[in-house]
């Protein structure tokens, strides 16, 4: 496969959350609303209340795989001074299934941009083994995807997707 280039380095994914890397596996993201997450596509914060379903694709059912939502523009694109916001962990992913079969290290927290169009990484790994993943993060905000990746010995990424996301413009209700 080539190396990972084309839009997740034209709206830095690469650079601001992981390095180049050569993508390896299949993943495919969809949320409940039948929602299927690809590099770019906006999506509507209501449409993402509820975790995904993440299939990690391969041809090695013995591998294990960690998934990390992040997003590198917190609080705002302009100023994105909590870079980055953790959003998921899942460790031990066995390859060819999906997230729900690994360890949840951190729970899910669903999207909830205040201002501003944000970025919404989900970035794979393949672990070394079973349960390599030990530490868990101790805040959500600043935290940094490539630090992880090397405090735990995963390397760099074999797949990864983005989706925007803006806050959702509710219609005033008019005064009777």
């Amino acid at each position: 496969m080539a190396r990972m280039g084309g839009p997740l380095s034209v709206e830095r994914v690469v650079g601001d959350v992981v390095d180049i890397f050569t993508p390896s596996v299949e993943m495919n993201v969809t949320y409940d609303s039948n929602k299927q997450v690809s590099n770019g596509i906006m999506l509507k914060p209501l449409n993402t209340v509820s975790k995904p379903r993440v299939e990690v694709g391969g041809s090695d059912m013995r591998a294990s795989y960690t998934l990390i939502m992040t997003d590198p523009d917190a609080p705002n694109p302009s100023d994105p001074s909590l870079r980055e916001h953790l959003h998921w962990i899942v460790t031990d992913i066995p390859g060819t299934t999906d997230a729900s079969f690994g360890r949840e290290i951190v729970g899910y927290e669903s999207p909830n941009p205040v201002i501003g169009i944000h970025r919404y990484a989900f970035v794979l790994f393949k672990q070394r083994g079973r349960q390599t993943v030990t530490a868990t993060p101790s805040s959500r905000d600043l935290f940094n995807t490539r630090r992880f990746s090397e405090e735990n010995g995963l390397g760099l990424p074999v797949a990864a997707v983005y989706f925007n996301a803006q806050k959702e413009a509710f219609p005033r209700r008019r005064a009777t």
